[in-house]
This record gives structure tokens, C-alpha cells and sequence, in this order.
């Protein structure tokens, strides 16, 4: 069960990611705050690649072409979401737009199916409980059906980052799960930072200097999101993605305290509904 203590860490950091982001977006852009998660957050991947090198007593495993294909795959799929991730909110709450972003696991289960991954009954009741009450805490509000589009797209974005990441790490055949995961990681990291970079630097001119300025805001975000995308590796070493992701819809409800603690956000009865047939769908995915 080492993959549920390891999910649980993941969304408390993604958490304070997203809200360290999401602040960014004011002062660097969209693309700007999305290179922050990336740039800043690939020094501690080499860090925790090294560690879980020296943990192992041998060197990383060398990627093959699947495993290195796979592994750019889910990373440029992880740009395109936080993107649009940042964007639902900027026009939405904090807490709420979590909510939206957290309808991937249906999708994440659908696609594991290709790797063999099927889930028994009790496991796909839990995925859709947990998704349901996520719909049902961000349902649209009078700020129309845009954000919930972004949304819906950033979570489909993340659902399928999560299936190649997964597919990533096990075409890599590592039998030590954690130097497995810390060596997906820090190829994934490393493509999303070049291709990103490249990008910036032909469309838009001056934002890497400006995320450069921007390093003692965007050092916290770099390191929660390097934690948190170390602790989601190691799960899905361990665990098929769906489960991996369902249980970390918990990060709605963290989303929510942070939000009414900083922001003094307060979830409408609907969300607290919503956030507690979450917990109901989580519990049952994880029971027996």
C-alpha cells in the first residue's frame, strides 16, 4: 500500500503547486507560470534521481525508444494541461476549478485497459463515485460554460500525461520501482523544459528572462512540483494510474481548506455535497 502513502503526499504538494502557479500568472503569462512547474522543478528531479541511484547501488536504467517516446508523450500532454489548467483559473476560484480539473479518472481507466490494467467491479464504482462528486462540486455557475470547458480539456490532458507516464516507467523495466520512477521523471522534466524553452523563445520573446526574475517566487512552486510529480511517479510504479488518480481526488478537498484559509473562499453547500460523495467514492476504492 506504499502507493497510497505516496498519492496522498502527491496532491498535498500539487496542491500548493497549483496555488504557487496560479499566482504566477499575474506577472509571466500562461506559458510563463506552466514553465515555472518545469524549469525550476527539473533541478530537484536530477536531486531525487541521484538519491534514488545511490538507495539502488546501481546506476539508472538507459531508455529505450518506447520508453523515452512515451515518457516526451505524457510530458508534452502535462504542458498542455497545466496551460489550460492556469487558465480555467484565472476565471474561476481556486477550490472550484480543482474540481473541474479532477474528472480524469473514468478516462485514466478506459485508456489503462490498453495496458492490461482492468479493474474489478468494486474499483470502477469507486472511479465513477469519486468523479461524480467532483462534476457535482464544480458544477458551471454563472460564469458560464467556458471555464468548465478548459477544465473538462485540462483533466483529459492529465488523464492522458498520467496513462503514458505509466507506460513510460514500466517500459523502462527497472526492478528498484523508486529509481524507476526518479528516471521518468527526470526525462520527462527535461523534455518539457526544452520544448517549452523553444517554444518561448520563438513565440514569446522575454518571458524565459521573466521566469528567470521571477526564481524566489517560483522556487517553492519548482519544488512542490517536483515533489509531488516524484511521489505521482513512485505511484504509478506501483498502482495502475486509475486508482493512482482517483485517490488523489482528495486534492480537491485540500484545495478547498487552502482556498478558505488564504483566500477566504467558501465552497457553496453543493461543493461541500460534492466533496463528501468524493470521500465516499475514494473509500470505497480502497476498501478490502
Amino acid at each position: 500500500m506504499l502507493w497510497v502513502g505516496a498519492t496522498l503526499l502527491a496532491a498535498a504538494a500539487q496542491t500548493g503547486r497549483n496555488l504557487a502557479q496560479a499566482g504566477l500568472t499575474a506577472t509571466l503569462g500562461t506559458l510563463g507560470a506552466t514553465q515555472v512547474r518545469f524549469l525550476y522543478g527539473l533541478p530537484f528531479s536530477l536531486l531525487f534521481l541521484g538519491l534514488a541511484t545511490l538507495a539502488a547501488g546501481h546506476a539508472p536504467p538507459v531508455p529505450g525508444m518506447r520508453a523515452f517516446v512515451t515518457l516526451a508523450l505524457g510530458g508534452v500532454a502535462q504542458i498542455g494541461a497545466t496551460a489550460l489548467m492556469l487558465a480555467t483559473m484565472a476565471r474561476r476560484g481556486f477550490a472550484v476549478s480543482t474540481a473541474w480539473l479532477k474528472t480524469e479518472p473514468v478516462l485514466i481507466a478506459l485508456g489503462g485497459m490498453a495496458l492490461g490494467e482492468g479493474l474489478g467491479l468494486r474499483e470502477w464504482a469507486g472511479i465513477v463515485i469519486a468523479t461524480l462528486g467532483v462534476i457535482l462540486s464544480g458544477r458551471a455557475g454563472p460564469r458560464g460554460i467556458g471555464p468548465v470547458l478548459t477544465g473538462i480539456a485540462a483533466a483529459a490532458g492529465f488523464g492522458l500525461s498520467a496513462i503514458a507516464f505509466r507506460a513510460g516507467i514500466l517500459a523502462l523495466e527497472e526492478p528498484d520501482p523508486f529509481l524507476g520512477a526518479m528516471t521518468g521523471l527526470a526525462i520527462s522534466l527535461s523534455v518539457q523544459v526544452a520544448l517549452l524553452a523553444l517554444w518561448l523563445g520563438l513565440f514569446r520573446p522575454g518571458t524565459m528572462g521573466a521566469t528567470l526574475g521571477e526564481w524566489r517566487a517560483s522556487v517553492a512552486a519548482g519544488f512542490l512540483g517536483a515533489f509531488g510529480s516524484a511521489m505521482w511517479f513512485l505511484a504509478f510504479a506501483l498502482a495502475p494510474a486509475a486508482q493512482v488518480r482517483t485517490l488523489g481526488l482528495v486534492d480537491v478537498l485540500f484545495a478547498a481548506i487552502l482556498a478558505r484559509v488564504l483566500h477566504g473562499e467558501r465552497p457553496p453547500p453543493r461543493a461541500l455535497g460534492g466533496m463528501a460523495v468524493i470521500v465516499l467514492g475514494v473509500a470505497l476504492l480502497l476498501a478490502g
